[in-house]
């Protein structure tokens, strides 16, 4: 009877345990959207061609679709143990120019992604662009 008590009060124990967050579910960064770096925002200037905008930033992720003259580069990142970054930059453009630039969102430092793993645009060449597909992984550098 004593080694049945054992056995019972063993496993509810196990079991309240196991349904504890102790061992919490991993959870990992989200990053969405082009990735754009303060080096690349600083480089925009009014009178660009959508052609140089578009190499040096990439193709944009939204294009105002009953405004062809505006283009919107957004990125959040959903940090999984702390909060949302999200930056936005809305390039205005009078027929072929680059007429204004609007920043939302903190453009000073490097996206945390890139400061602590390093990812991002590739910098050996000029042809890495703003958007995810174009980033090299943690084991390729």
């Amino acid at each position: 009877m004593q080694k049945l008590s054992r056995i019972v009060t063993l496993s509810l124990a196990l079991t309240l345990i196991s349904g504890c967050s102790y061992f919490g579910v991993y959870k990992r960064d989200l990053a969405q959207g082009n990735l754009v770096t303060p080096a690349m925002a600083e480089r925009l200037q009014p009178g660009m061609t959508r052609q140089q905008v578009i190499d040096l930033m990439g193709s944009p992720l939204l294009e105002a679709p009953f405004a062809a003259d505006e283009w919107d580069y957004l990125y959040r990142l959903d940090q999984a143990y702390d909060g949302v970054e999200q930056r936005r930059l809305t390039l205005t453009f009078d027929g072929n120019r680059l007429a204004s630039i609007e920043r939302h969102g903190d453009f000073s430092r490097p996206p945390a992604l890139i400061s602590e793993r390093g990812i991002g645009p590739t910098e050996t060449t000029d042809e890495g662009r703003g958007n995810l597909l174009d980033t090299l992984a943690p084991d390729d550098e």
